[in-house]
């Protein structure tokens, strides 16, 4: 850096420190913790111009304090700098025609895995619940924005895509190559009945599911099934607005959900008697790799005390992010609302704390690394064997829809 512009930096650093004394001063804002941070940061940046060993880059100091800043809000938010999201428009106006086919989140500022479509190439290759992508197609996935990955993990069908994996109990990540793959229409529902018990599994909340789950529960009726267990493990993907109405289908009465954030206006869904298919007692499958959609119908029945939810926490994404386009060329990806359980809690906060937890022992763990089991209805599971253990329970007969 040159004298002159780090002269430059530093009276432009004055300037926003002098304007933030004064807007301090004046009361400008109701929430003085703001400009307290941006004096905060003001100080910063000129300690690192004046003594930091080289010459620091303004540019790489601000973009990555910018990442930071939105990495520390949610696993949701990111920014995405004036060329990161010139490519993420470019991509998009020309979507790719095959896909990985993952449900991404942030942990600790790298892309995870929350779960992996039906019949992907994700799936395919192995990956599963809690994967870190370090690196995507050579890129460390370090302040990458969710949608940034997803870019990367798209392309023309055959294509592969290099992946640096760190894998749960593993201190090295392992190189895995993952060969893209037109994304199949979603699977149907799995429907089943075994003696008076009906089985739902839904493997994701896309367009159409809420009809389906309808006529599912419907022919289960018909076949005998007065009691049903709900599978939304591993279900991490779809319409928010699909699970509540598959939440109507279960709820005669009560809140289903409820929508807030700061510049949002409150949402409240609520059940509908004349929607509902199934006024029979219902126990609910949850555990890592539910989210979104199925965290959204799981609290409901749980909290309107409907019915059980059994297996272990979800993984808490049920939210509203914006695209918000700034005067430079970059942009914010912000979580701006949150959706809450019946009893008021966000459920991004903590996920949805089953009533009834069954988490996997050790050797199921060590099972689920070498080769992620899909969900079943057997009652070698001890997720379903706990299900059917409380349906045919006394006092199962009460949970029914009002």
């Amino acid at each position: 850096m040159s004298s002159v512009t780090r002269k430059v930096v530093v009276i432009f650093s004055v300037v926003v420190f002098a304007f933030v004394a004064v807007g301090y001063v004046l009361g400008r804002s109701s929430d003085d913790r703001a400009f307290r941070a941006l004096t905060v940061y003001s100080e910063v940046l000129e300690y690192v111009q004046r003594q930091y060993v080289d010459d620091p880059s303004m540019h790489q100091v601000t973009n990555g304090a910018l990442h930071g800043l939105l990495d520390s809000l949610d696993s949701q938010s990111s920014y995405l700098s004036p060329l990161e999201y010139s490519d993420y428009k470019t991509r998009n106006a020309n979507p790719a025609k095959a896909r990985a086919g993952m449900v991404l989140t942030k942990r600790l500022g790298y892309i995870s895995v929350i779960s992996t479509l039906p019949d992907s190439a994700a799936q395919k290759a192995g990956l599963q619940l809690g994967d870190v992508l370090e690196k995507i197609a050579g890129f460390t996935t370090g302040q990458m924005a969710i949608e940034q990955a997803q870019l990367l993990l798209s392309g023309a069908p055959g294509a592969v895509v290099k992946l640096s994996v760190i894998r749960r109990g593993k201190t090295e990540p392992q190189d895995l190559n993952l060969t893209l793959a037109p994304l199949v229409p979603a699977k149907p529902v799995e429907s089943k009945i075994e003696g008076d018990i009906g089985y739902l599994h839904v493997p994701e909340f896309d367009a159409g599911t809420t009809a389906q789950i309808r006529e599912d529960l419907l022919q289960l009726q018909h076949e005998g099934a007065d009691k049903l267990i709900l599978d939304l493990r591993d279900c991490s993907y779809g319409d928010d607005q699909e699970g509540i109405s598959t939440a109507q289908l279960f709820l005669s009465s009560g809140t289903i959900t409820s929508l807030k954030g700061q510049t949002i206006s409150s949402v409240v869904s609520v059940a509908d008697a004349s929607k509902v298919a199934w006024n029979e007692p219902v126990t609910v499958l949850i555990g890592n790799g539910t989210a979104g959609p199925a965290e959204i119908i799981s609290s409901a029945i749980a909290d309107n005390h409907r019915g059980e939810t059994v297996g272990d926490r979800t993984y808490g994404t049920a939210s509203m992010q914006k695209l918000i386009q700034l005067d430079d060329g970059s942009a914010l990806i912000l979580t701006v609302a949150n959706y809450y359980t019946p009893a008021g809690k966000a459920i991004p906060a903590e996920g949805v704390i089953p009533t009834q937890p069954v988490r996997p022992s050790l050797n199921d763990i060590a099972a689920l690394d070498q080769a992620p089991p899909a969900p079943s209805s057997s009652l070698d599971d001890p997720v379903v064997k706990k299900a059917v253990e409380i349906l045919q329970g006394a006092g199962a007969g009460q949970k029914k829809a009002a």
